[in-house]
């Protein structure tokens, strides 16, 4: 991950919310990324392996606990399926989304400095949350 500054605005994120995957789509070893950024005209993010189903609280819906390979406070966390895209796969859906991704947020960071959006944030209780998924989001 690069060292990133938080963007100065915050896009509304148009593309996760609606994102429609199901929670088989993924499975225990799988290699996956969490696309929180744009560096230098690409997408960046945190990758992850996807070790086994847990409860996601925010969404109150299946999601996946990961483990986050850097260790540290937050070596496991819990997401849910739609912020994931696959790494170790050529998967068509993942990629689908990865491309909607990259065409609505390279142009509005065009500048060569890694820039987190803000999408995302980890509960106390070490749940990965989208700000479109919180308990008053009402999914």
């Amino acid at each position: 991950m690069p060292d990133a500054s938080r963007a100065a605005f915050i896009p509304s994120d148009v593309i996760t919310p609606e994102r429609d995957i199901t929670h088989e789509h993924f499975a225990p070893g799988d290699r996956i990324v969490v696309i929180k950024g744009v560096d230098d005209g690409v997408l960046w993010g945190d990758a992850m392996t996807v070790v086994t189903p847990s409860w996601h609280t925010p969404t109150n819906e299946d999601g996946w606990r990961l483990r986050n390979p850097e260790g540290g406070a937050r070596s496991f966390i819990t997401g849910h399926p739609r912020y994931l895209v696959h790494l170790s796969t050529h998967c068509p859906d993942c990629l689908i989304y990865q491309r909607a991704l990259q065409d609505y947020l390279v142009p509005k960071f065009p500048g060569s400095a890694p820039v987190d959006v803000g999408w995302y944030s980890i509960t106390e209780l070490n749940q990965l949350v989208h700000v479109a998924d919180g308990r008053a989001g009402g999914r």
